[in-house]
């Protein structure tokens, strides 16, 4: 692993990847988004792997784009490229087979707060603080208004990203950016416990609903019960499902194989 992105993993079927640039809030830089991109493709055909937990290391969760880098080369061509490569480490997140919990702690600013709201959970501390704030330099945050547009209602984005303000992370919490908001030094302890929940939990079930909570999300109502009905014949005919469904019917816990 590069130093720029660290790797632990503490458990069975856990990893846990540090942005690790903490002098620069742990913004994106052309370097971070390789290394995420490499990481991301390494665990999308780990099958031991069931939840991916994203943190960041020092005083700020990520502060977005590397301002200093992208200002170093002015072209359009170079800006698009950047922005091509940030968004499919994004959808990278979303693609993913595994659970994907953002640890906030600090701030989570413009690309940042698009990182947490691409993750499928997110715990932060309470002195946590999301902004997109790119309007105050005169840069509406595009790309990030995709992600907040889809965790959090349209007038609640729209304010965010026209006003550049910070939202605490008790208002994270009401708006639906984020999932839990605990003391500051419980952010990785309340984390864990969350992951410790899902990795209980069947790998083919995990995999098969968060590809078909995406998925139906982007279509119509009808074709979305159609996907969700062929999702579930599958998810029925795996032995982990056989499995749980006989253990209920026998009145005893499931013996889980995977």
């Amino acid at each position: 692993m590069s130093d720029l992105l660290l790797r632990e993993d503490p458990k069975p079927g856990l990893v846990r990847l540090t942005l690790n640039r903490p002098e620069a809030f742990n913004s994106l830089s052309e370097a971070m988004l390789a290394a995420l991109s490499v990481q991301f493709k390494t665990l999308a055909t780990d099958d031991s792997v069931k939840v991916v937990v994203l943190a960041g290391a020092g005083k700020a969760f990520c502060a977005g784009h590397d301002l200093k880098e992208m200002r170093a080369e002015p072209s359009q061509d170079y800006y698009e490229k950047l922005f091509k490569q940030c968004s499919e480490v994004m959808l990278s997140i979303e693609r993913l087979p595994q659970i994907v919990i953002a640890q906030v702690e600090g701030v989570a600013t413009a690309a940042g707060c698009q990182l947490v709201a691409m993750c499928d959970l997110a715990v932060a501390g309470e002195s946590s603080k999301f902004a997109v704030s790119g309007i105050n330099l005169g840069l509406f945050c595009s790309t990030p208004s995709v992600a907040l547009s889809r965790n959090i209602s349209r007038k609640r984005a729209m304010q965010m990203l026209v006003t550049g303000e910070f939202i605490s992370a008790a208002q994270a919490l009401d708006w639906g950016l984020i999932n839990e908001v605990v003391a500051n030094d419980e952010v990785a302890q309340t984390t864990e416990a969350l992951a410790d929940k899902i990795l209980k939990k069947p790998t083919p079930a995990l995999r098969l609903g968060k590809r078909l909570f995406y998925e139906q999300g982007q279509t119509d109502i009808a074709h979305a019960y159609e996907l969700a009905g062929q999702t579930m014949a599958c998810n029925m005919m795996d032995e982990t499902a056989l499995e749980g469904v006989q253990a209920f019917i026998d009145k005893r816990a499931p013996n889980w194989q995977k």
